[in-house]
């Protein structure tokens, strides 16, 4: 890391002052020396060594614990109670609409941050229990008529009382969702046999394709952008189905290259041909080589549909042609098209990309300077990214199936510095231990009362992985600042995304009923204030949801002081080793009401 000044100061006489800064220069060399050996953080090590072993007795002399005092942090006014920072309304008019820039992230500057808890709706309630969850929530957890009145027809959601009921309708599936992907199962038989593990939706609506997919093995990602009304993604997380808030506008979307298995867009009105098919070249990256790509609105079908789209049949044969031959130049294939439904399929065959090097080629084959894998703030190109020709067993064809694939140490695991095969394994079974422990400290990890889970700084998603038959479902998340590892997560049949704690997570508030952080302050804290980050957690948190906290015993009672003035309820408790130098914190979010105090 760079030094915030890195001038030197007033320099004494050397003369008199040699033997005295000889001997302070030794004394401090010896002190970092010890202090680094103490906060080194055990997550951050690739190879890690048995834990019982590398931790000293507790009766060793260790650093004074942390010390803050405790704060009680006000209430933000109503008006926040769906506060997302970096997606705030408040603030696009400062940003361009052109290609909908406006609704990117954009995070507010430090002056500018929040130091409030963010209150609930006026007659918030627990969330309902999944699977109950999927098809019904309450209307005052998410209190937004404007998508009710403007969807009705088309089945999304109805509101019925205290609540939303979802019968699984959408624009493109009127006789339901499940209708519709029992159609797709039979254009796309990878999707019944454990080929087709992970999916991304873009303009996902209130997240039903994604929600009926999860009872046929496939985990998918639900995304929309943030908007004044819809609350899309709110209601996707409410209901219990995995999403986040995103657009492809200028930016990648925070994943790593060859991602998903299949990428779906249901009348999501994205202009997949418009400014060199930059958005249709962003889902070619994330796209793993023989993923399926499925498009169901405009203009597929236009010979049937075009009188509803307040357009010609002349236009719309023409937008199709184009997709085409865009989609043809990218090295897809249509792979099967019926009724409103059309699938191509990215090619693995490498001699197709190596054509894309021609100069006459367009869009072109992205150069070697472009990493494939940079996707936080990192601006969309108009080039094809071509498969690396090194990964034989990472193409949809080869990846072993799900459930397989959940514990063998993908390929891509070579690419991670200082990772190894052996390190896989062991951070595997590592965290079997720590999820039996887990579940010991706190029983409700596995019940109806968890379902939505992030894991805040992951490394594999060893800690996903370990409750995979537990009804929930865990957004993994990589640091922008750590070792990429996000490949390997996705590698293994889960999903996950690239985010910074120094900022605030692209997500509404009350969307997750646990957090679980592993050394997360430890690894940051010279980065992030610990304040901030936990604020946000209160934010994302929902009310009687719980946080796990794996930390060093230097910021547990800290984490603690700062919580209590958050409301939250925290006991300390022994890791699975007992050792002194490492403790767990398990917090619960209490559930209060706004007395409408201003922030």
């Amino acid at each position: 890391m760079k030094h915030k000044d890195g001038k030197l100061g007033p320099q004494p006489d050397r003369r008199s002052r040699v033997v005295p800064i000889t001997i302070m220069f030794a004394v401090l060399c010896g002190v970092s020396f010890y202090l680094g050996g103490i906060f080194c953080s055990e997550r951050n090590k690739i190879e890690v060594k048995d834990v019982t072993k590398v931790v000293s007795s507790p009766k060793e002399s260790v650093v004074s614990p942390l010390q803050l005092k405790a704060t009680a942090f006000p209430e933000c006014s109503s008006d926040y109670q769906d506060y997302t920072p970096c997606t705030d309304p408040r603030r696009w008019k400062k940003y361009g609409y052109q290609r909908l820039t406006f609704m990117e992230r954009h995070c507010p500057p430090a002056f500018e941050r929040k130091e409030c808890l963010v209150p609930p709706p006026d007659g918030y309630k627990p969330p309902i229990k999944w699977p109950n969850s999927r098809d019904e929530c309450w209307y005052r957890n998410v209190p937004y008529d404007w998508i009710n009145k403007q969807k009705s027809n088309q089945n999304w959601l109805r509101k019925e009382g205290d609540k939303f009921h979802f019968p699984g309708g959408g624009t493109m599936f009127p006789r339901g969702v499940s209708a519709y992907v029992d159609l797709m199962e039979d254009l796309i038989p990878e999707m019944k046999d454990g080929t087709i593990r992970t999916a991304i939706d873009t303009g996902c609506g209130v997240a039903s394709w994604g929600g009926d997919l999860l009872d046929r093995g496939i985990l998918t990602l639900s995304l929309a952008p943030r908007d004044n009304h819809e609350a899309q993604v709110q209601f996707a997380l409410e209901r219990g189905i995995p999403a986040i808030l995103g657009i492809i506008a200028t930016q990648r979307l925070p994943f790593p290259s060859s991602s998903f298995d299949m990428a779906h867009c249901s009348r999501c009105l994205i202009p997949w041909t418009e400014y060199g098919g930059i958005y249709l070249l962003e889902i070619n990256r994330i796209l793993r080589p023989g993923g399926f790509w499925v498009l169901s609105g405009p203009p597929v079908n236009y010979e049937n549909r075009w009188r509803g789209w307040n357009t010609t049949i002349e236009e719309q044969r023409s937008d199709y042609e184009k997709l085409q031959e865009l989609l043809t130049a990218m090295c897809f294939k249509l792979y099967n098209k019926k009724d409103d439904i059309a699938v191509w399929r990215k090619s693995s065959d490498s001699s197709c990309y190596s054509k894309l090097g021609k100069p006459e080629a367009y869009p072109p084959k992205c150069d070697d300077s472009l990493e494939p894998d940079s996707a936080w703030y990192t601006p969309l190109r108009s080039c094809v990214l071509a498969p690396s020709p090194k990964l034989k067993t990472s193409v949809l064809e080869s990846i072993p199936k799900w459930p397989e694939r959940l514990h063998g140490a993908p390929e891509r695991i070579s690419d991670v510095p200082g990772s190894s095969t052996s390190a896989f394994k062991h951070d595997d079974s590592k965290w079997k231990v720590r999820a039996k422990h887990y579940k010991k400290l706190l029983p409700a990890i596995g019940t109806d009362k968890i379902r939505n889970v992030m894991d805040m700084n992951t490394v594999y998603g060893g800690f996903a992985a370990s409750l995979i038959d537990d009804p929930l479902w865990v957004m993994n998340v990589v640091s922008s600042y750590a070792v990429n590892t996000l490949p390997v997560v996705y590698d293994r049949g889960l999903i996950g995304t690239y985010h910074d704690w120094c900022e605030a997570f692209s997500t509404y508030p009350r969307t997750y009923d646990l957090l679980h952080l592993d050394g997360l302050f430890t690894s940051e804290s010279h980065r992030c204030d610990m304040k901030y980050v936990l604020l946000e957690m209160d934010r994302i948190l929902r009310p009687n949801g719980y946080a796990v906290i794996r930390e060093s015993s230097y910021f547990v009672d800290a984490i603690a002081t700062i919580a209590k003035g958050m409301r939250w309820g925290c006991r300390k408790e022994d890791t699975e080793y007992g050792v002194a130098k490492e403790k767990i914190l398990i917090c619960q979010k209490k559930l209060w009401y706004s007395s409408n105090q201003s922030s």
